[in-house]
């Protein structure tokens, strides 16, 4: 059953800001402008910025505050820049022509460089959620996005936790995002009723913190 589909990033982010349990866990966000993304960058040093409606981590920019200006990445390729006028010139070359949100960038923690995050799949059978996956997404060499579609590469969920964070306690943080993700489904299922499979893309920073950097209700 595929159930009801949002794909608006910015609904699906407002309605878990709405909880004050969840909230810790969401990234700072903002619409894209130049203020925000001036604020953004002052506030976090790095910024990512992605379209409101969008699949498989298209149309995904990092953009890192550095000392002599900014560093601006989309897919492969990486450029910089020194002042604000010349980052928006570079951003409007890039043709963003959709509505776009600024997240605040998390230091994902890495394997071998490559950064990672996980999928927790959940799918309403019979009237009940049951938990279909918990994976690790590790990007593909060179790039900033994790997806599979985009050469990522999954790992079971405590061997990546393993990998990426030798001292976390893995069972911990396995718990931590099962509670979690369980709390979401009840949030989200009250906001938009007739949902019925989710996909939480869970970061976990190099201090070991976890953030949710997206739900999806197509999720593959």
């Amino acid at each position: 059953m595929a159930g009801r589909q949002l794909a608006s990033k910015w609904l699906k982010t407002e309605a878990l800001l709405s909880d004050p349990q969840v909230a810790p866990y969401i990234p700072a966000t903002q619409a894209f402008g130049t203020e925000a993304l001036t604020s953004m960058l002052e506030e976090h040093g790095m910024v990512v910025i992605k379209p409101i409606i969008g699949t498989g981590g298209n149309g995904v920019i990092r953009i890192l505050k550095s000392g002599t200006g900014y560093m601006v990445t989309y897919k492969r390729r990486t450029v910089h820049v020194e002042t604000m006028d010349a980052l928006m010139r570079v951003l409007a070359r890039m043709k963003l022509k959709r509505e776009y949100m600024i997240q605040q960038g998390i230091h994902l923690a890495k394997i071998r460089g490559r950064p990672l995050d996980y999928r927790v799949k959940v799918v309403k059978e019979r009237g009940a959620w049951r938990f279909k996956a918990m994976v690790g997404r590790l990007a593909s060499p060179g790039l900033i996005v994790t997806n599979i579609c985009k050469g990522g590469s999954l790992l079971r969920g405590t061997q990546a936790m393993v990998l990426s964070l030798p001292r976390v306690k893995v069972r911990e943080k396995r718990r931590e995002m099962r509670g979690l993700t369980r709390h979401c489904i009840a949030l989200l299922e009250s906001k938009f009723p007739g949902i019925a499979q989710l996909g939480f893309d869970y970061g976990i920073d190099q201090e070991g913190k976890i953030w949710i950097l997206e739900v999806n209700t197509r999720p593959s």
